[in-house]
């Protein structure tokens, strides 16, 4: 897998985004604060700042749990992108044939020019995605201060039900929908957490066509991961609902990320020979 590397600050399931394109005005009259609102465009503004001038790589143990597969990979990240390879499956290692299945794709990958360039456009893609998401924060929630320490400020957000999504982009109505909290570190303003909620069915067609059921849940953890660079380290979206005949559109999925230390492999060639020697290691 190759991609640009970007933060990324929430991952919405691409069939749910499809079908989603309407959501319930919010219940009473709320507004935000003027101290809350400059927290909130301060770490949207560091957070850009970052995505354009961080040119750190980094590579980590990435634990994956979507049903039906629990998977741990190694990441290598390049100036080309990024590179994983299994190294368990729900559990255990892998066997010298799941091994071998896996020297072959990440080969055959890396030799494809067609194979990388879906990937960086894909890449680019989940930047321009992230980006968008971290530009709609002040306008399309209300925002109120929940606590504040030496360290850091939590902030509840709840839809504005007079913010209208750009064009018909879909990930920022989903987000829109949404109410929970966000944690912004005063060190740098930077985003330690979004969490949000589902707090009503979303229904599309009276139900018939589509419906995402209350209670969803995204959960979006970063932390300093060393050199005073900021990642994504865990990533939890448990989302259920049914579009078009009941067919399940929903996604559950834990995704933790550890181990972080600086990448020293600079193309993704380099990245698969090291891959290739880690996993030969005893």
């Amino acid at each position: 897998m190759c991609r640009v590397i970007r933060p990324r600050l929430a991952r919405l399931p691409a069939a749910l985004l499809a079908v989603l394109g309407f959501w319930p005005p919010v219940a009473g009259t709320q507004s935000t604060s003027p101290e809350a609102m400059a927290l909130v465009r301060s770490a949207v503004a560091a957070e850009m700042h970052a995505s354009h001038t961080d040119l750190s790589i980094w590579t980590y143990l990435d634990h994956d749990v979507t049903p039906g597969l629990d998977a741990t990979y190694r990441t290598i990240e390049t100036r080309e992108g990024a590179l994983r390879r299994m190294i368990r499956k729900n559990g255990q290692p892998l066997t010298p044939k799941q091994a071998r299945a896996e020297t072959r794709r990440i080969d055959s990958f890396v030799a494809s020019p067609s194979a990388r360039a879906k990937a960086s456009r894909d890449s680019a893609h989940d930047g321009a995605q992230a980006a968008q998401l971290l530009s709609i924060l002040p306008n399309a929630f209300f925002w109120t201060i929940v606590s504040q320490t030496p360290r850091q400020v939590t902030l509840h957000f709840q839809p504005n039900p007079q913010y209208n999504p750009p064009g018909t982009d879909m990930e920022a109505r989903v987000m829109s929908a949404m109410a929970g909290e966000m944690i912004v570190a005063r060190d740098g303003d930077r985003i330690r957490s979004l969490r949000g909620r589902l707090t009503h069915n979303i229904l599309i067609g009276f139900g018939l066509l589509a419906k995402l059921y209350a209670g969803g849940t995204f959960d979006v953890e970063r932390r300093d991961v060393g050199e005073g660079r900021w990642q994504i380290t865990q990533t939890h979206v448990h989302i259920a609902g049914y579009a078009l005949l009941f067919k399940t559109i929903g996604q559950q999925e834990d995704e933790v990320k550890t181990e972080w230390k600086p990448s020293t492999d600079e193309t993704l060639e380099q990245a698969a020979r090291t891959l290739d020697a880690l996993a030969a290691r005893p």
